[in-house]
């Protein structure tokens, strides 16, 4: 599943229904073989225990099981001899001879002497220790995930491990239980409730107390098994401790670790990798760390100066807070609490050793505080709440959590004396992470697939914005969908780009502040002010949008869903690209997940027959926008269902040109819709031409 997932990454990149589907798989896969692992664990420790036990006690217990059984025999047979003597006729000299010599060999009879060397004689030779070993070829390609005789502990098994040992101890303390009552009544027997100087009842207490001896032993072994895991789980999450459980599956990729999925290399050929160029590699290297790269961040003032690799732990100089320290001063005010951000963009940001930031973060429905430090890797604590309603992690417990993030910088102690993670560094909120309070939403205008679309204000600068929301009840992974859409504008100016303001993830509901384009959709633009719209302006909106797609095109940005829906209406009919829902910044994106939410009839043939995108799939969408245009915001393929419109594009049908279309532009609608896409245009291309068709038609630039 590793493969495919990095199969998927090299076709697909950062997203994708497809994409998140084979993460999907790979994530279960990971718990299905770390669980299946942490079994295997417990078992050779089970197989181990029972097979010492099995020669040291129950083997032993077994002979001595047989021994009582046989003393028992006798016993038995003393009883009856004696009865036949005291019946015995006595009359005869001869049985009076016989019965004297029955009585002396009565009385030599003992039974415990009888039986004496019975283990010894009859004992065979001890049985070499069997040697329970993990196969560590099990583990070879596991990339040190999995080790051999030791628990996985991640967030896919953290909760499986903490369940099996809430069996384990509810079965160690019935077996306890069963102990005790065998022991009571074992207890019982001995202590006078049978008749003294009554060798039956003799005979049967001996028995009695055997049966519950071997019995003991059994549960004492059965114990000692359940023991054995227990503290190997207990052992595995006390390392654990109050940090978050790690991640199981490793989606990122990086020069060491980056695996081909080329044919060659699946079937084991080791020179595979080598045939891809260290430029592609590096390619997907920088395609994983591109998003919400950091601009340059206020320095701190509490903050020693960088150096390379893990920060020196000498103790540090004197120095100020990483804020002020007004004792009113809220968590959430702190430049470094960075609010519901996600852990992949909270990895990003803590590059040295020492940076930190807190967050927030929900598991089970339950809201947790998570101090995120970069310490030989990335490391997360979730603050621990004591029983008096104070805040803590290894150390002493403090009334609120900026004050025990306070003391845990300016101590220079380690977060845990596992981790050994110091916080030299706080990092700031970039510049397009907003406060929730700063942004007040005024009233509906929309509504998008992950929540409701609002008209609002800045508090700060009295700006009129739009902003997308983010359902509160959505699942973290439609979440993490839903700021994908950030991830892509905010590395992007053009004036023919909807701009990016910012991005609120202090609280929830998470939100997405947009520039507010005062036309709206282009398509109920056209649609509403159809009789007014020149062929010039109509031409100076294909410019528009070509201009965008050019922009973006250089930016290797697939949009996947250009329509006239999706764009928007500025000032002087400047019209923007918006609505990157479904954009991948690739060369090339694969689904192959079905046409759920694909735009049929705005959909390139290859993408839709194969599922296979490019920048030339927009090249074709660009010119339905087009056809849109002048058709001042009919329907395309009006009349066709989805599966019409396919079956007749695939048999070489293209739409006529709407009414008043200039010959020029419904040419270059037909280069848009060429079958095969090496044969259209690109955005360059199709921006010189209708740039071009502008001039000719002296459109104003104003």
């Amino acid at each position: 599943m590793r493969c495919k997932f990095e199969e998927h990454y090299v076709k697909s990149g950062r997203g994708g229904r497809k994409l998140d589907e084979v993460r999907d798989k790979y994530q279960k896969a990971c718990r299905k073989l770390h669980l299946t692992h942490n079994e295997y664990v417990l078992l050779l420790c089970e197989a181990a225990e029972f097979e010492k036990d099995f020669r040291t006690v129950l083997l032993p217990g077994l002979l001595e099981h047989q021994q009582s059984q046989q003393e028992a025999f006798i016993s038995t047979w003393k009883q009856i001899l004696n009865d036949i003597a005291s019946n015995s006729d006595l009359t005869s000299e001869k049985f009076k001879e016989i019965q004297k010599r029955i009585e002396v060999s009565i009385e030599l009879i003992k039974p415990c002497d009888e039986y004496k060397d019975f283990t010894e004689k009859h004992k065979t030779t001890p049985t070499e220790p069997v040697k329970f070993t993990f196969d560590e070829s099990l583990v070879e390609d596991s990339a040190g995930k999995l080790l051999p005789n030791q628990l996985t502990v991640d967030n896919l098994t953290v909760e499986w491990l903490r369940t099996k040992l809430n069996d384990l101890e509810a079965s160690i303390k019935e077996n306890q239980e069963k102990r005790t009552t065998i022991t009571s009544s074992h207890e019982g027997v001995v202590n006078g409730k049978t008749t003294p100087n009554s060798e039956v009842n003799n005979r049967l207490s001996s028995s009695s107390i055997d049966l519950s001896k071997k019995e003991i032993n059994e549960l004492k072994c059965q114990e000692r098994k359940m023991q054995k895991q227990t503290d190997l789980i207990k052992s595995a999450l006390n390392e654990l401790g109050c940090e978050e459980a790690p991640a199981a599956c490793d989606l990122s990729i990086d020069n060491q670790t980056f695996i081909s999925n080329s044919p060659e290399q699946g079937n084991g050929s080791e020179s595979a990798l080598s045939k891809r160029s260290i430029f592609e590699r590096q390619r997907i290297v920088n395609m994983l760390r591109k998003p919400f790269r950091r601009k340059s961040a206020p320095s701190s003032p509490i903050a020693p100066p960088r150096t390379k690799g893990r920060r020196d732990s000498a103790p540090r100089s004197e120095g100020g807070e990483p804020v002020s320290a007004t004792a009113n001063k809220s968590l959430v005010d702190e430049e470094w609490f960075h609010g519901v951000l996600p852990r992949e963009e909270v990895v990003r940001l803590l590059t040295l050793d020492g940076d930190f930031l807190v967050r927030e973060t929900t598991r089970n429905d339950e809201c947790q505080t998570v101090l995120s430090v970069c310490w030989g890797g990335h490391k997360h604590f979730i603050v621990q709440t004591t029983a008096e309603g104070l805040f803590r992690f290894e150390g002493p417990a403090f009334p609120s959590i900026r004050e025990l993030i306070l003391y845990q910088f300016n101590s220079g102690l380690p977060v845990t004396s596992r981790s050994g993670a110091i916080l030299y560094k706080p990092i700031p909120r970039e510049r397009w992470e907003l406060n929730n309070d700063d942004v007040v939403l005024l009233d509906k205008i929309g509504r998008g697939n992950f929540g409701d679309v609002y008209r609002a204000q800045l508090k700060n600068s009295n700006e009129i914005v739009a902003v997308k929301t983010c359902r509160v009840t959505l699942p973290e992974d439609h979440k993490k969908k839903f700021l994908q859409e950030g991830r892509i504008l905010k590395q992007y100016d053009h004036p023919n780009i909807v701009k990016l303001i910012g991005i609120c993830v202090q609280k929830q509901p998470i939100m997405i502040v947009m520039e507010l384009v005062p036309g709206g959709s282009l398509l109920t633009f056209l649609r509403k002010k159809a009789t007014n719209l020149t062929e010039g302006q109509l031409m100076k909106m294909c410019m528009d949008a070509a201009a965008g797609m050019r922009y973006l095109e250089s930016k290797n940005c697939i949009h996947r869903d250009l329509a006239a829906r999706n764009c928007l209406v500025g000032y002087n009919n400047v019209v923007k690209i918006s609505d990157f829902g479904m954009s991948r910044e690739e060369e090339e994106y694969i689904v192959s997940d079905g046409m759920k939410q694909i735009p049929i009839k705005w959909t390139a043939p290859e993408a839709l027959n194969f599922g296979k995108y490019t920048s030339l799939c927009d090249i074709w969408s660009y010119g339905i926008l087009c056809w849109e245009i002048f058709s001042k915001g009919s329907t395309p393929y009006s009349g066709l269902s989805n599966s019409k419109a396919r079956e007749k594009i695939d048999s070489g049908y293209r739409m006529p040109a709407p009414e008043n279309t200039p010959d020029e532009m419904y040419r270059l609608m037909l280069r848009c819709w060429e079958y095969k896409p090496e044969n259209r245009p690109n955005f360059e291309q199709i921006y010189t031409v209708v740039e071009t068709l502008c001039a000719a038609y002296r459109v104003s630039f104003c």
